[in-house]
C-alpha cells in the first residue's frame, strides 16, 4: 500500500489531534479527581491541620528538629476529684436538665462581672488538643456595640430566611418561631462571642499548630454553658450564618481567629416562653455492652 495511501485511510493518524485532546483531558480529570479525593479526606475528617502539616513538612524537610510547642514541666501527682457537688451526679444532671436555651431577655438586673469571668474561667478549664487551648471569649456589654452586631446578624439573618435557607431548614426551624428579628442581641446585658483560633504563635513567633481546635472549643463551650447554669443565668448558643468576618472586623480579632458560636447572656424576660420540647430518654441516647 502507498505510503499516502495508508495515511488517508489510518483512522489514529487521521484523527490525530482529537485522540491527543481527549488523552490530555483524560489525565488532566485523573489528577483533579486525585486532589479532590484528598480534598474530601481532609474535609470529611475535620482535620486542617494535617494538610497544613504536610505543607510544613515539605517545606522544612526532614533533617529539621523538632522542639515542642508546649514547656517541658514535671509530672505531678493527681489523686482525682476532690470538688464534687453534694448531690454528686444526679444534682449535675437535674442542673443540666433545667437549662433551656432562652430567646427573651430582660435588660435588668445584669450579672456582676465576676460571676461571667468565673464562667469563662471555668470554660477555659477544658481538655484541648496537645493542651493548645485554642479559644478566645469576648464579652460585649456595650450597648452601641451590641446594636451593630445585631445590625450586622439581622442584615445577614434576613438573606437566610428569604434566601439561603432551604424550605426544609425553615420548615424544622418552625417550631422554633424563630425570624430574622433577633432583638435578645441588644436586650441581654451580655453577649459572649466565643472564638477558635485556627492556629497559635510560640514565644519567639513562629506559627504553632492548634490540633482539633473546634472541638476543643465546643467542649469549652459545653462547659460554659453548665457554668452559667451553675450561677443562675440563662444563656442561647446561636451559630450566626455568613456573619463571622464581619464579626471579626468589627472586634478587630486577629487572623487566625475564626467565630464559633455567639451567647446573650442573661435573665429570662418576664414574658419569656419556650417550646416545650422533651430530651430523649436514656435508653435513646447509651449504648451499654
Amino acid at each position: 500500500m502507498p505510503t499516502n495511501e495508508f495515511f488517508e485511510k489510518s483512522i489514529f493518524l487521521s484523527n490525530w489531534f482529537s485522540i491527543l485532546l481527549v488523552t490530555c483531558v483524560a489525565v488532566l480529570l485523573r489528577c483533579l479527581l486525585a486532589k479532590v479525593d484528598v480534598a474530601k479526606y481532609l474535609w470529611g475528617h475535620h482535620h486542617e491541620e494535617i494538610a497544613c502539616d504536610l505543607a510544613n513538612n515539605s517545606k522544612e524537610g526532614h533533617c529539621e528538629e523538632y522542639i515542642s510547642a508546649l514547656p517541658e514541666v514535671e509530672h505531678v501527682p493527681y489523686i482525682g476529684a476532690t470538688i464534687t457537688l453534694p448531690g454528686g451526679s444526679r444534682q449535675f444532671y437535674e442542673m443540666a436538665n433545667n437549662r433551656r436555651s432562652v430567646r427573651a431577655f430582660k435588660p435588668h438586673p445584669i450579672p456582676a462581672f465576676e460571676v461571667i469571668e468565673n464562667c469563662i474561667l471555668a470554660a477555659g478549664c477544658a481538655p484541648s488538643g496537645a493542651h493548645t487551648e485554642p479559644w478566645t471569649f469576648c464579652v460585649i456589654s456595650n450597648k452601641d456595640l451590641k446594636h451593630r452586631i445585631r445590625c450586622i446578624v439581622e442584615r445577614e439573618e434576613e438573606i437566610n430566611y428569604g434566601q439561603r435557607m432551604s424550605k426544609q431548614w425553615r420548615s424544622d426551624l418552625r417550631p422554633l418561631k424563630t425570624n430574622h428579628i433577633k432583638s435578645y442581641l441588644t436586650d441581654a446585658p451580655y453577649l459572649i462571642l466565643v472564638f477558635k483560633q485556627v492556629y497559635g504563635f510560640t514565644k519567639s513567633g513562629k506559627r504553632k499548630q492548634h490540633y482539633y481546635n473546634e472541638i476543643s472549643v465546643s467542649i469549652a463551650v459545653g462547659i460554659l454553658l453548665c457554668a452559667l447554669q451553675a450561677a443562675g443565668l440563662s444563656s442561647l448558643v446561636t451559630t450566626p450564618l455568613n456573619c463571622g468576618a464581619a464579626l471579626c472586623r468589627l472586634l478587630n480579632r486577629p487572623i487566625n481567629e475564626k467565630l464559633l458560636v455567639l451567647m446573650p447572656i442573661g435573665y429570662p424576660s418576664d414574658n419569656c416562653l419556650i417550646p416545650n420540647f422533651k430530651r430523649k430518654e436514656l435508653k435513646d441516647i447509651v449504648f451499654v455492652k
